[in-house]
């Protein structure tokens, strides 16, 4: 008897515009392979909301002109902790470039050019646009059809969305290969009950495999539902894998989480980047896949 199909909701991933997020990726599938231009999806998406953001506080400011505010100024964002996104990343910037045979390039300078300017995504976002594998024209319709998913207000910075895209995508993917779905990621479901056993109200909060950050997520939204604020938790953590590790930089960068998750990806077992950290709650889901970690040379 045949399973019934996965539906995406079964993976805790139920974004409300899962067509056209499929239809963006699938633009590409003649070109990359899924592994790659996943990627290239989830930094476009990166990038619409923290400009989505940015563009909010930047009318706000624009509002507050006589009263001296300057809308250009990057210090009025990063005290609301918002990234300053500069003009060449804007994403009607590049939205207006999406037809122009550069745009690989533009959208390269783009990544750069936020990274430069906010230290703490340093490394992170993905720079491979100009690659001769990725077709310019694709890469244009896929900008445009990013665009047309909803703002990067605060409501949808709130909700886990690159984790919840990250899980879509990869029980797509996963299907299509023929991979077990949900291998790599911890359910949603699964999260918040772990979150709602331990109960971290205050505190330091510790994840030795954390993924794409899922867990750090669902801890500050705990929080904030008990009447707390987002910082009454202090995120920390490491990823041995290092593509996972800059995606969890990312969802936490979206959502303004001060996470300290190392500079770098590493394995917990072998290279601990927090030796001496006093935790007062330990959240994981250790990969039970992974029965080579080399135990034997502990």
């Amino acid at each position: 008897m045949a399973r019934p199909k996965k539906s995406a909701s079964d993976t805790g991933a139920n974004l409300g515009f899962e067509a056209k997020l499929w239809a963006a990726a699938d633009a590409l599938r003649n070109n990359m392979d899924a592994a790659e231009y996943k990627h290239v999806v989830l930094g476009l998406i990166f990038l619409k909301y923290i400009s989505d953001a940015f563009e909010a506080k930047h009318a706000e400011l624009e509002a507050q002109k006589m009263q001296g505010a300057d809308a250009e100024d990057p210090d009025e964002y990063r005290a609301a902790n918002i990234f300053w996104v500069p003009p060449e990343a804007r994403w009607q910037y590049l939205r207006g470039r999406a037809k122009d045979p550069k745009i690989g390039k533009i959208v390269d300078d783009a990544m750069l050019a936020i990274e430069r300017d906010n230290p703490s995504l340093k490394g992170v976002l993905p720079k491979d646009y100009a690659h001769p594998r990725l077709d310019k024209q694709r890469l244009g319709q896929l900008i445009d059809r990013v665009g047309n998913i909803g703002r990067g207000d605060k409501a949808n910075r709130s909700t886990d969305l690159l984790g919840r895209v990250y899980a879509y995508f990869h029980s797509q993917f996963a299907s299509a290969e023929g991979k077990k779905g949900g291998q790599f990621y911890t359910p949603r479901c699964v999260v918040q009950v772990l979150v709602e056993m331990l109960s971290p109200y205050k505190g330091r909060v510790y994840d030795p495999c954390c993924g794409s950050g899922g867990m750090f997520v669902q801890s500050e939204k705990f929080v904030e539902a008990h009447g707390g604020r987002i910082g009454d938790i202090s995120i920390y953590g490491q990823e041995s894998n290092h593509t996972t590790w800059r995606l969890a930089k990312m969802n936490l960068a979206i959502r303004g989480i001060d996470g300290n998750l190392g500079r770098e990806h590493a394995d917990s077992f072998h290279r601990d980047l927090h030796p001496d950290l006093r935790a007062d709650f330990v959240l994981a889901n250790p990969p039970f896949n992974d029965s080579d970690w080399r135990g034997e040379l502990l």
